[in-house]
């Protein structure tokens, strides 16, 4: 499996053991050379979303995914996890409604966690 793919799987499934909600993972490698993958999700309290970016970055973190970059703070509206191969969105819901993130990608591939599992 490719390092960034291996990357989106450990992302994501750190998002649903903290019950991120509708969490997407979004294939950007033909459209931008900023990451190969954007992992969009979000939470229902700032505790929560404080909760999932915590859980991302260690489970990187074990399996030897250095964290690049973190914009956004505690206050749980939005923090963007920069892992160079992988870009990790967690929002409130308010404001993942207002940046709509999913529309300005819509040229990427929505991918499946299957297909995160696959070779």
């Amino acid at each position: 499996m490719d390092q960034s793919k291996e990357m989106a799987r450990i992302a994501y499934n750190a998002l649903i053991d903290k019950k991120g909600e509708d969490v997407k993972i979004i294939d950007i490698t033909g459209i931008s050379v900023l990451a190969d993958y954007f992992i969009i999700a979000n939470g229902n309290s700032d505790s929560q979303v404080s909760a999932l970016i915590d859980n991302v970055e260690e489970e990187l973190h074990k399996a030897g995914y250095p964290l690049r970059q973190r914009e956004g703070q505690a206050s749980g509206s939005w923090v963007l996890l920069d892992f160079g191969d992988i870009i990790v969105h967690v929002f409130d819901k308010e404001n993942r409604l207002f940046y709509d993130l999913e529309r300005i990608w819509k040229d990427g591939k929505d991918i499946t966690a299957e297909e995160l599992e696959k070779q």
